[in-house]
């Protein structure tokens, strides 16, 4: 459930809404706005990206169902945007046909700064202290809590225990060790390994996270480091050596470069473990991004989704009542979603604790990397300060100075970073 998977060729459903009215689902246009109905005095319009995992609209859909039953003055409708979810979204906060309650994938800390999302500290209560305290952190602004995460979403490496058994190369532990691994496994019929079409995806965030680098700090842009510069340079021996796959029929988020042999090494995430386990077998394993060197610090990306109340809604105190009682107080549910539809950690401890696919084998594995090496986006590390990272990064493997590239870049990102700080 990655919040970069926005390719409309994975997507079960149209973009549209579906009313959830005491208890009943009817049908309704594609206009997300909201309107009351039947006996219900209120109307919430939920917002959820186009997840690609079968079953999860319908899960959203009986959830609504289940809080309708529970609340009949209040029904809700549910949104799937298809597409550019977060282009959309940012759009339709600036309309009256914004959503009540809708979710996020790296949590923005300025949406809190302008007054956009509700505080939330009332809706955790008692609960806040079983709730993993990395995602109270990545919630927190100002000392007040924004959202709820609604799953953790881990990314790692992939590899086929067969492929590299077969090359005598050992799981790398090393970014020497990935390199040479990449090179030795690319033939004249396939490349060692897959991080993305464009052939960056997540390594140059990785890259620097793993040499003891950072992105922002106390509020300043810090990805121009010795640290940074040293380790984004250094990814140019993967394109140098023509050992990434670059393009194919999707993107790093889906598994199937793996699962068709297209590459033995593939960047992905926890969501589609089910489905590499049901293709490979046992022939798979999952590594954390390698430590760039000695002193360095291996890495995996924790992502996921937020569930946030628009604070200029109409409807705040309905919306904040079911972001709590969905995401809060009904722990079957958030059972349900975690490991109904692909694996993701849940983030209540009680949770995670019950989530028996989670408990065993290469999923343990990865829970267990996600606790010792996972690492987040900042609050602060909005599209704008992502691209300009990215953008230095695409010309540094290409050649450039990574130097001159990337405190360019930094010096950009901490205008639009003094900008979100400043509300």
């Amino acid at each position: 459930m990655s919040a970069q998977r926005t390719p409309l060729s994975r997507r079960g459903f149209l973009g549209g809404t579906l009313m959830v009215v005491a208890g009943a689902v009817v049908g309704c246009s594609t206009n997300p706005t909201g309107g009351s109905s039947g006996g219900a005095r209120t109307t919430l319009n939920v917002w959820y990206h186009a997840y690609g995992e079968a079953g999860t609209q319908q899960a959203a859909l009986r959830y609504a169902t289940a809080f309708t039953k529970a609340n009949p003055d209040i029904a809700v409708k549910v949104t799937w945007v298809p597409g550019d979810y977060t282009s959309k979204l940012n759009a339709s906060l600036l309309t009256t046909a914004a959503p009540d309650v809708f979710e996020i994938g790296d949590f923005s800390e300025s949406m809190a700064r302008r007054g956009q999302i509700a505080e939330l500290d009332d809706v955790y209560g008692s609960a806040a202290s079983d709730f993993n305290q990395g995602d109270l952190d990545y919630v927190t602004v100002q000392g007040k809590r924004y959202g709820v995460k609604m799953i953790d979403d881990v990314m790692m490496l992939y590899y086929r225990k067969s492929a590299l058994a077969k090359a005598g190369i050992n799981p790398p532990q090393t970014f020497d060790e990935l390199v040479a691994a990449a090179k030795a496994l690319t033939t004249k019929n396939g490349k060692g390994l897959f991080v993305g079409n464009d052939g960056l995806g997540d390594t140059p965030i990785l890259a620097v996270l793993s040499n003891g680098g950072g992105q922002v700090e106390n509020g300043k842009a810090v990805f121009a480091s010795p640290q940074a510069v040293e380790a984004v340079a250094g990814l140019k021996r993967l394109h140098d050596d023509q050992s990434l796959q670059l393009g194919f029929t999707t993107d790093w988020w889906d598994p199937s470069a793996l699962l068709q042999n297209v590459v033995p090494m593939q960047w992905c995430g926890l969501w589609a473990m089910p489905q590499v386990k049901s293709s490979l077998g046992d022939d798979f394993g999952v590594l954390p991004w390698p430590a760039f060197k000695a002193g360095g610090t291996p890495v995996v990306r924790v992502g996921g989704w937020t569930s946030c109340v628009n604070a200029k809604g109409r409807h705040v105190d309905a919306a904040k009542k079911f972001v709590q009682w969905l995401w809060v107080e009904q722990t079957d549910l958030q059972k349900d979603w975690a490991e109904g539809y692909g694996f993701h950690i849940p983030p209540r401890n009680s949770v995670a604790a019950a989530a028996d696919k989670l408990a065993t084998g290469t999923a343990k594995d990865t829970v267990q990397l996600a606790a010792k090496y996972g690492r987040s986006n900042p609050g602060t590390w909005d599209s704008a300060v992502g691209n300009l990272f990215s953008g230095a990064a695409a010309k540094i493997v290409a050649g450039g100075d990574a130097a001159t590239l990337l405190a360019d870049a930094a010096q950009q990102a901490q205008a639009d970073i003094d900008k979100q700080l400043a509300g």
